[in-house]
């Protein structure tokens, strides 16, 4: 990492998991990173993002730390609750439901977060840009549909169908995580609204990120074209919508493994206003995240009819 970003200017990242005491030795040496290391430092290890929302008064579920199996076993008075591994976790790997003491066995023997489940009506993310100045540009709100079964993102839909006066919670709370966090670059903050409209933060990420994919067709400035202009200190862009967008995303059908294989894929080409990612991985998985698919419509039943009818039509098989 270090020998990577020792002859650039400016340095970001695309994922979490990179060396830190790497990016702290480029930014002593000039190097611009997005985002600064010390917010990185802090998202990237639950347990310190946990913290950080606590020292902060940022609203987030309660929560305790468990360092090992031993340790988890004696927290069934907390239950139901999520077990999250401090570090490594990524797309729905390194969390685990416990909803009953006989689940205890399925957390992790490392150092985790073990968080008290929320009765959630809505999972929202917000797409935010801070400048180096510390100006922000808030990307509209989105609804996010998941899959419980493999913890992933099923589908999302943009903006967020929720009342005014939730917005302004989301908007707000997600700013402030923001703005506490101290530094410029693009950041996602995942959020749940539960059933009495309280606004909780689930978690961040420092980058772009899957919930900002729809921006590059539906918004007049994507998540990229903002990080560019972040990096390169030009004016923030405009966030808004040219239309509401869906996304669904492409996993690799159950019971297939191998060189992938997009069944369905001729027919969704030809429908207006859908646009195909693949993400050219070779090889498929049962569950494995291989692209996504962007909607647009002025229509919100219209963009989840599409949506519907996008997961049923678009296979990825394999071809062994």
């Amino acid at each position: 990492m270090y020998n990577f970003g020792k002859g650039l200017d400016a340095l970001t990242i695309e994922i979490e998991s990179v060396n830190v005491e790497a990016l702290e030795k480029l930014e002593a040496e000039g190097v611009k990173i997005y985002p600064k290391p010390s917010a990185l430092k802090t998202i990237k290890n639950k347990i310190l993002q946990k913290q950080f929302y606590k020292d902060n008064e940022i609203p987030s579920s309660d929560f305790v730390i468990t360092n090992d199996m031993a340790e988890l076993k004696k927290q069934d008075q907390f239950l139901p609750a999520a077990h999250k591994l401090a570090m490594g976790g990524y797309d729905g790997k390194g969390v685990q439901l416990i909803k009953t003491a006989a689940d205890l066995d399925k957390g992790f023997d490392a150092p985790a977060v073990l968080e008290k489940l929320i009765r959630i009506k809505k999972e929202i993310a917000m797409i935010i840009a801070v400048d180096d100045k510390g100006e922000t540009a808030l990307y509209p709100a989105v609804d996010m549909v998941f899959d419980n079964r493999l913890n992933l993102l099923d589908y999302q839909i943009s903006p967020a169908d929720i009342p005014q006066k939730v917005l302004w919670k989301v908007e707000a709370v997600a700013l402030k995580v923001v703005k506490d966090l101290k530094s410029p670059g693009i950041f996602a903050v995942e959020l749940f609204v539960d059933i009495d409209d309280n606004v909780f933060v689930n978690e961040t990420a420092p980058r772009v990120h899957n919930s900002g994919h729809h921006t590059i067709e539906a918004n007049y400035s994507s998540q990229f074209d903002m990080l560019w202009r972040v990096m390169l200190g030009y004016p923030l862009g405009c966030p808004d919508h040219i239309l509401p967008a869906a996304i669904v995303n492409l996993i690799g059908a159950e019971g297939y493994t191998g060189e992938a294989v997009y069944e369905g894929l001729n027919e969704i080409l030809q429908l207006e206003n859908v646009f195909v990612h693949i993400y050219g991985k070779k090889q498929t998985k049962p569950g494995r995240k291989m692209g996504h698919i962007t909607i647009l419509s002025r229509e919100k039943q219209e963009l989840i009819h599409q949506a519907n009818r996008i997961k049923h039509t678009l296979i990825i098989k394999s071809l062994e």
